[in-house]
């Protein structure tokens, strides 16, 4: 299985660090995981699919939903899912988010909540305390991997809400600058600032009329599969071709942006786009078709999603136009594939979690 779309290997560092100081058996958890300490010591980055399998397992054993994001406190499993009932229904993004941070204002655990600002032709959702009697407080994160993780999942959750890439004009962090500063420019494709007054994602004020596209049926393949949607989902590299990866994300159950608003997002012609990917020996065609791909058999290797899940995730009106393309993709049915060593592999390690 040929997935790409990694994230550096500082992060899942990050994530065992806080499963020792919480004292419990990091060896265990790689090896229920397949996971070598060999890979951890002598590799740059890992696989973002199995980094999503390493989460979802430490949250569960934490019993933790926000474990390694900025919260102020451990959040109840079951949580996450009952804001997305409560934000789903919301008539435009910014309504959604006023619902979310109401949400977090009752909610067992949190002593940090999100926060919508408008101003002018920008918006920003940026995090406060819980508490408007400490309003003044300012929110500080256990580490830059906790940060950077914090800003990246919201950013994919709100891409995820409205169907398409939030484009950033900024990503604000409070911490200093790191070592791997490109690593933030590929994952969110944006200027990145340090040592700011607060931590927030900054963008075009428009997108709070948009609509919230996804539904409950949409909703319920999301979480069997999170939080792999909200994860780092482009190589790390500055490529043309990750940030039109970035720009595709991973939720393919609406229809994808043509080369032309890709260009346009990009700000260059479609002509200067198809060439300077063809100069990376790629094609827009292509990466849609290899994102597709990569995203269907990670879908497939998660037992919980039966076939009709998937179609639906893959944004397929019916089964069997599933079948067809998967087949296309990898020569075999999903049927097939389900019945592989590959699969029985992954869907033994999948089904510890």
């Amino acid at each position: 299985m040929n997935v790409k779309a990694s994230v550096p290997m500082s992060s899942v560092r990050y994530l065992l660090k806080a499963v020792e100081d919480q004292g419990l058996d990091r060896q265990g958890l790689l090896e229920s995981l397949e996971i070598t300490q060999a890979e951890i010591e002598q590799n740059d980055s890992f696989p973002a699919y199995r980094y999503g399998m390493l989460y979802q397992k430490i949250m569960w054993l934490m019993q933790d939903e926000s474990f390694g994001m900025l919260s102020g406190g451990k959040i109840p499993n079951g949580t996450f899912r009952m804001m997305c009932l409560c934000i789903i229904h919301a008539r435009s993004l910014a309504h959604a988010m006023y619902r979310c941070s109401d949400f977090y204002e009752i909610c067992r655990g949190p002593t940090v909540k999100p926060v919508l600002i408008k101003k002018g032709r920008f918006a920003m959702v940026t995090f406060a305390p819980v508490d408007s009697a400490k309003a003044d407080v300012i929110v500080s994160p256990e580490s830059k991997e906790q940060l950077r993780t914090t800003l990246s999942m919201w950013h994919h959750f709100i891409c995820w809400l409205i169907g398409r890439r939030l484009s950033l004009k900024a990503a604000y962090f409070s911490c200093d600058r790191p070592d791997d500063v490109e690593h933030y420019k590929t994952l969110f494709q944006s200027e990145v600032r340090f040592n700011q007054h607060a931590n927030a994602l900054v963008f075009p004020a428009n997108y709070l009329d948009m609509p919230i596209v996804q539904t409950e049926d949409s909703l319920r393949g999301f979480l069997k599969t999170a939080p792999y949607q909200l994860l780092v989902m482009v190589e790390n590299d500055n490529s043309l071709k990750s940030q039109v990866m970035a720009m595709l994300g991973k939720d393919f159950s609406r229809e994808m942006p043509s080369a032309e608003e890709v260009a346009s997002a990009l700000n260059m012609s479609v002509s200067t786009l198809r060439r300077r990917l063809n100069e990376e020996k790629t094609s827009y065609q292509q990466i849609k078709d290899e994102c597709r791909k990569e995203a269907a058999i990670t879908y497939m290797n998660a037992p919980r999603l039966s076939i009709n899940d998937i179609a639906v995730l893959m944004g397929f009106d019916e089964p069997s136009a599933f079948f067809r393309s998967f087949k296309k993709w990898t020569g075999m049915t999903p049927g097939e594939y389900r019945k592989s060593e590959e699969y029985l592999k992954f869907g033994r390690t999948m089904k510890s979690l």
